[in-house]
């Protein structure tokens, strides 16, 4: 008990002596101070330092360490995307002029203005080979789109079942290409069939019809 009682009043004194060393401190003059408030005022003097260091030259240099990996990192990305399409350059290419033919091949099933007259014709004339009648075949009004055209005809055909039904399919094998859309089959009193809908066929547009399609875009 004497002993613990006697390290309670060392403590005691050693704390009434270190606050004493705090106090009436001449901030003019740190040389004669104490010991304890000299290693407090190095501490507090370096951490003030190290902060300042860090908010005005570690952090911003922190900052743009960041962003120069990040776009090292994006450049990488991008070098290695070129990468591969410098390799597979010949593919592409291959490719492209697949597409060119094959854009062309389709190009050729599209026929001109001078060339709709025969290909109404061999519609018509697809129907009248499988007995049908055409009790309307009436073209409607194109409908242009960049560079080529729709041209609807409207029809109505009456036979038999079979009979529409061949006259489908061989819309659908002409060399031209001609769709069927709306179509609508009915039967009368009579037992007999009637296919009602439209002929799609497309053409492409010739020059004059080019320029003057592309001259309001301009003009926009």
């Amino acid at each position: 008990m004497a002993t613990s009682s006697l390290n309670d009043k060392i403590k005691s004194v050693d704390l009434q002596r270190l606050a004493q060393d705090f106090q009436g401190l001449d901030p003019n003059d740190p040389g004669v101070w104490p010991l304890a408030p000299r290693i407090a005022a190095f501490i507090a003097t370096f951490v003030a330092v190290v902060a300042a260091a860090w908010w005005f030259d570690w952090k911003p240099l922190g900052e743009q360490l960041e962003a120069a990996q990040a776009t090292e990192f994006e450049l990488k990305q991008k070098w290695t995307a070129k990468k591969r399409q410098a390799v597979n350059l010949d593919v592409y290419r291959e490719q492209l002029a697949e597409i060119d033919r094959e854009f062309g091949a389709l190009l050729r099933r599209l026929p001109n203005k001078a060339e709709m007259d025969s290909l109404l014709a061999d519609i018509n004339q697809a129907g009248l080979g499988r007995g049908l009648l055409f009790e309307l075949f009436r073209p409607d009004v194109d409908v242009i789109h960049d560079f080529y055209a729709e041209m609807p005809i409207n029809i109505v055909v009456a036979g038999s079942f079979h009979d529409l039904g061949a006259f489908a399919q061989d819309i659908t094998q002409m060399p031209r290409i001609v769709t069927l859309k709306d179509v609508r089959l009915a039967m009368d009193k009579k037992a007999v069939m009637r296919l009602t809908g439209k002929a799609v066929t497309y053409r492409y547009l010739d020059d004059d019809e080019l320029a003057a399609n592309q001259t309001p875009a301009k003009g926009k």
